[in-house]
């Protein structure tokens, strides 16, 4: 993973339309990063397996693979920041991408400038230097595996879930409002206030399996939402 200023962070953009792949690329190379572009989802794979990349740019509808397959093969083996390029405007799009692993998406038509921001938001939360492991009654956060531990069982978390839940547990019964927790998942400023709620909505999933019958995320009708130790529950 990227952590030095001294060296570009190095993007793979996986999309086949030329028009598109070279706005994208001249937006990117002009605020100094390095990018690589392939076309097919094939190709994706081929060359996360063979080069050290930051991020993941990755258009839904390619030839070969539908990219929701892409994102779910990727991160079989990998916790690489993916944002979404997508024509579909449906929610249930939208949605399914964020469930699946991906960290933000950006709605065909865009503007290069536009996604340009979203890659230094989630690189510049990649790339933030944790403090040290912080245990609470039930739950461990271990920050050299970047995962958290709700009573013993490893949950399994997307990129965008581990740093929302991460923020959360570190301050207990603080209620977090959606724009501190889409700054916590290093999610862009314009993304909806329902990518939160999904957000939360998969992680409640995730924990009641791991704690039965107890809620350990409270929502705050209005205010936002806030973690709760097993042990005060």
């Amino acid at each position: 993973m990227y952590t030095s200023t001294d060296m570009p962070a190095n993007i793979l953009l996986v999309e086949d339309d030329k028009p598109i792949a070279e706005n994208v690329i001249l937006a990117l190379e002009r605020d100094g990063y390095a990018c690589s572009h392939v076309q097919l989802g094939a190709s994706c794979m081929r060359s996360l397996s063979s080069n050290a990349f930051d991020l993941v740019i990755l258009d839904v509808g390619l030839p070969d693979m539908n990219g929701f397959e892409v994102c779910k093969a990727i991160r079989k083996s990998s916790n690489i920041p993916v944002i979404f390029l997508t024509a579909r405007s449906d929610e249930i799009d939208r949605v399914v991408g964020l469930e699946i692993g991906a960290d933000d998406y950006v709605l065909k038509p865009f503007s290069p400038r536009e996604l340009v921001a979203r890659v230094k938001t989630i690189l510049r939360r990649s790339q933030l230097s944790p403090p040290p492991g912080q245990s609470v009654p039930g739950i461990h956060i271990d920050e050299d595996r970047a995962c958290i531990l709700c009573n013993g069982i490893v949950l399994d978390l997307t990129r965008a879930e581990y740093f929302m839940l991460r923020a959360m547990i570190r301050v207990p019964n603080k209620i977090f409002d959606r724009e501190a927790l889409m700054d916590a998942a290093g999610l862009a400023e314009a993304s909806l206030d329902r990518v939160i709620d999904t957000h939360i909505k998969s992680l409640r999933a995730k924990l009641v399996t791991a704690a039965p019958g107890v809620e350990i995320i409270h929502t705050h009708r209005g205010m936002g939402y806030s973690f709760v130790p097993v042990s005060e529950k």
